[in-house]
């Protein structure tokens, strides 16, 4: 009894967790929608004249210490934050995605490279490397999205390689070799299907890291590059003015830590929800 009544509130908490998550995300789509076609101010334009002003009905978060509406730059900083997130997310998945299933299929020299490369790349804080490739690579966006994915193909390729290798002894991988399947065909037709799940959570599950690494990047200069409004751009250009006008680092700071809980939590459920699903099949 006691041990149904843990599980029934474990279940309704993570319910409960899911369902703001939800809603949170929710809401995170309509500023985005709202920004997209109702923006009142320029994000970059320039007022002294109104600079460091509290609340108002015209700038309902207050100025900054150049006059700019902080509202809508927090707004259009969270689209920065979350835009590029997402794109370093899915060319990194893309690329660990085919070069995991390449080299777990070929094996041989190639997936002994490969792996080589990803041990390298693991044998270091992701914070470490992606901080040292953007110097080398110089301050920007580019630079910033080529250094992200390149730490991050690693593990997409590690998963991929190791659920290749095992499905590729199963006795549907001997007879599609035995019919004459093309290993490109073998590669989308049988292995990717079971590659995809895993692939899916692995990335809901890194979305919110990857916020933190842009966030920090831009934080220290090393990502988006100003007058671009962006959440740890703000931070950053705040921090003089913390004393005098503290909300302005406390709502990017805020934005950040909500919107890396939200997808936290969202990768945790997709994980859990997929693992049920696999507990089913099997």
């Amino acid at each position: 009894m006691l041990r149904l009544l843990k599980e029934t509130q474990t279940s309704l908490a993570r319910k409960l967790q899911l369902g703001a998550a939800v809603i949170f995300a929710t809401l995170l789509l309509l500023v985005y929608l709202y920004t997209a076609f109702v923006l009142r101010h320029d994000p970059t334009l320039t007022d002294l004249s109104i600079r460091l002003q509290g609340p108002s009905l015209n700038h309902p978060l207050g100025t900054d210490h150049l006059g700019r509406d902080v509202l809508t730059r927090l707004m259009l900083g969270g689209q920065q934050t979350i835009g590029y997130s997402l794109l370093a997310l899915a060319a990194a998945l893309l690329i660990g995605t085919a070069a995991g299933m390449v080299a777990g299929y070929r094996g041989g020299w190639l997936d002994r490279v490969f792996m080589r490369i990803a041990d390298g790349f693991l044998a270091f804080p992701d914070m470490i490397v992606v901080i040292v490739l953007s110097g080398l690579l110089g301050p920007g966006l580019h630079s910033m999205i080529i250094a992200i994915v390149m730490v991050k193909w690693v593990s997409y390729a590690r998963v991929v390689r190791t659920t290749v290798i095992t499905e590729s002894k199963q006795d549907y991988m001997l007879a599609a070799r035995t019919n004459g399947l093309s290993p490109a065909r073998m590669l989308t037709r049988h292995l990717l299907p079971h590659i995809a799940g895993q692939v899916l959570v692995l990335a809901s599950l890194d979305l919110g890291k990857v916020i933190l690494l842009i966030s920090s990047l831009s934080y220290i200069g090393l990502g988006v590059q100003p007058p671009t409004p962006e959440w740890g751009a703000m931070l950053n250009d705040s921090r003089p003015y913390f004393q005098l006008a503290p909300e302005l680092m406390l709502f990017p700071g805020l934005a950040i830590v909500l919107v890396v809980l939200c997808f936290t939590v969202l990768g945790d459920s997709i994980r859990d929800l997929y693992d049920v699903k696999k507990e089913v099949r099997g």
